[in-house]
């Protein structure tokens, strides 16, 4: 069970670690740092955008309109500490 529940810990850093990506790379592309048409910017934008997408849309479509400002990803950061901290503290607490 602890290797499950490691594999698991792993998977979720490796999504924080995808979302925190995927956000800097919108903020560049908003901001005319980098361009799309580069071929290669385009496809990690695609796979960042593919991969981050169905976990943020929920969480916007329940977030009112904030003038432009997109909080989701910040949500969804806090929701998967929360799921990391109730593993490790609660379900093997004396590992760590």
């Amino acid at each position: 069970m602890r290797a499950v529940l490691d594999v698991v810990l792993l998977a979720l850093q490796i999504y924080v670690w995808l979302l925190i990506a995927s956000a800097v790379l919108s903020w560049l592309i908003a901001f005319n740092v980098i361009n799309t048409r580069n071929q290669f910017v385009a496809t990690i934008w695609d796979a960042l955008y593919r991969i981050t997408e169905p976990a943020l849309r929920p969480i916007r479509e329940r977030l009112p309109n904030l003038g432009g400002i997109d909080i989701s990803p910040i949500i969804l950061l806090l929701v998967i500490y929360f799921i990391q901290s109730v593993i490790v503290r609660y379900i093997y607490p004396n590992v760590f």
